[in-house]
Parts: C-alpha cells; sequence; structure tokens
C-alpha cells in the first residue's frame, strides 16, 4: 500500500473509530428501547438540514451554518420525537417511520430543481468518508469525548429524555462525517451483534465487531476501487453475522460439555 493512499484511509478509519465509539453504547440503548428507525429519521432530518444550508447561499455564509443548522433540525426532530414517546408510546416507531419518510420526500421536493440535487443527496446518504481531512475530526473528537464523559459518569442518562438531544447532536455530527447509511448501520449492526449477550464486555465484543467492518470496508474500497460508504455497510454486516454465528457455534459447544 502506497504511502498517498494511507494518507487517504487513515483519516478515515479514525473517523469510523470517532463515531463508532459513541455508536455502539447509543445503538444499545435503541435496541433496548425498541425504536429502531430513530437512528434513520434523526439522520435524515440533519440531512435535510444541511440541504437547506447549501441551497440558501445566505445561510451557508454563516459561521459554521453546516454544523449548527443540521444540528437545529436534528435537535426539533429529537424533541418532537422525545414528546411522542412520551404521549404516544405504543404508536411510536409508527411515527418515527413517518418522520422520516416525510424528510426524506422533502430533501428530494427541496432539490428536485438543482441540477446538482441528486449528488448532493447521493453524498448525504453514503457519505464521503474517504475524503475526510484530520481537522474535520477535530469538533467531532471533543464532543464524543465529552459525552461518553458523560455518560461513564452518569449511566442513567441514557434512560430519560437527555437520551434524545445526546443522540442528536452525536447524529448530526456523524452524518456530516460518514452520512445517512452508515450512521445507521454503525448504530444497529454492531449492537445487534451483542444483542444476545450478557456481561461487562459486551459492548467491547461490539467495538471489535465495528472495527472489523470498517478495515474490512475500507480495504475493499481501496482495493477494488468500490464506493467506500457502501463497502463499509456491507462489511460491517458481514462482520455482524459472523460474530452471530461463532457466537451461537460457541455456545452449542459449551453446552456440550
Amino acid at each position: 500500500m502506497d504511502y498517498e493512499l494511507l494518507t487517504i484511509l487513515l483519516p478515515a478509519f479514525a473517523a469510523g473509530i470517532l463515531v463508532l465509539s459513541t455508536h455502539v453504547v447509543l445503538g444499545k440503548q435503541v435496541l433496548r428501547r425498541g425504536i429502531i428507525f430513530i437512528d434513520l429519521a434523526i439522520a435524515q432530518i440533519a440531512a435535510l438540514g444541511a440541504i437547506v444550508v447549501r441551497m440558501d447561499h445566505d445561510l451557508a455564509e454563516l459561521a459554521y451554518a453546516n454544523i449548527w443548522i443540521p444540528g437545529l433540525f436534528a435537535l426539533a426532530g429529537a424533541g418532537i420525537i422525545a414528546l411522542l414517546a412520551k404521549y404516544m408510546a405504543e404508536e411510536l416507531e409508527a411515527m418515527i417511520g413517518c418522520f422520516y419518510v416525510l424528510s426524506a420526500v422533502t430533501a428530494m421536493l427541496l432539490l428536485s430543481n438543482d441540477p446538482h440535487g441528486a449528488e448532493l443527496l447521493k453524498q448525504l446518504m453514503s457519505g464521503q468518508i474517504l475524503w475526510v481531512s484530520w481537522q474535520q475530526l477535530l469538533l467531532p473528537t471533543i464532543v464524543y469525548s465529552a459525552i461518553l464523559a458523560l455518560i461513564l459518569y452518569r449511566p442513567k442518562i441514557l434512560d430519560g429524555a437527555a437520551f434524545y438531544l445526546l443522540f442528536a447532536v452525536v447524529i448530526t455530527l456523524s452524518v456530516e462525517l460518514v452520512g445517512v447509511y452508515l450512521v445507521f448501520s454503525t448504530l444497529i449492526l454492531p449492537a445487534l451483534a451483542i444483542n444476545k449477550l450478557q456481561g461487562t464486555r459486551v459492548l467491547l465484543w461490539a467495538y471489535g465487531v465495528g472495527l472489523v467492518g470498517y478495515l474490512l470496508g475500507l480495504y475493499m474500497s481501496a482495493t477494488f476501487d468500490l464506493p467506500s460508504g457502501a463497502a463499509i455497510v456491507a462489511t460491517l454486516a458481514l462482520s455482524a453475522v459472523v460474530f452471530r454465528l461463532v457466537f451461537r457455534l460457541v455456545s452449542r459447544l459449551g453446552l456440550r460439555k
């Protein structure tokens, strides 16, 4: 592997580690709450905010508008979902699905007359992890570290409404780095891989599943010139499936003993 390729892959892999650091913890909580589509909905709403910024040149000229405006969209969406969780708990998953579809359709309508709309939509969905720079990782590193420290200090914070606030902040930054599809996959697939496990080390297994997925995906992307986001989603799924099968096999062998 030549030096130039390495300078591209290293920031991309670092971005993957950053995204995994928070998403594994939050993804486990998403599965526990049974609100699987919340990540897709919030990510899509944040992407809608990013589209609004890129379409309005006056907004785009505001300082850090590409971060705080999608963040406001995501926080508004998370706030509404938090209210729905309180007053419409039985229909919450259906409502979250409606949120996702409505925000996706709104994005398509906004970009329907933009000659570069299809490309922008593709970038926001699939992401451009290979083109992430070290400078872009600075803000997520600070914010994710603060959020992980808060969760470590007060784990119960994930059980209350504050979960939605933390979730919106994390998803906004992650969509900007890796796109909607990888945000969803990084939240759900590692968490799904360890869903049947108990104990203190389950999160370590989830991080392992995620790291293998990102490493394989970046390798496949670089070797076979594949779209990086799609390749990583596929290898994350493969990593999760293989882990579940191996764990099941090991468990059965353990029972026979």
